[in-house]
């Protein structure tokens, strides 16, 4: 049987997101290169820049694929 490699995450296109949503992903920067899982999925570690928490406004979780034009809270980026 050959080697294969399975995420968490559903291959789905992603959606723009919520201009509040933070990850530690952006605040990261410099030479060392992450181990290549962390490059396609991220840590998955997010949280509100306007709630400053892992809940949004509207008391929902906030993850990369749930931060979007479907949330009551969302704010484009542009």
């Amino acid at each position: 049987m050959p080697y294969e490699r399975s995420f968490d995450e559903p291959s789905d296109p992603l959606q723009p997101v919520c201009r509040h949503l933070r990850s530690k992903a952006i605040f990261v920067s410099g030479q060392m290169e992450p181990p290549a899982e962390l490059t396609r999925t991220g840590s998955g570690h997010c949280w509100c820049n306007w709630t400053q928490q892992v809940l949004g406004p509207d008391d929902q979780i906030v993850e990369r694929r749930a931060c979007d034009s479907g949330r009551t809270c969302y704010e484009a980026v542009l």
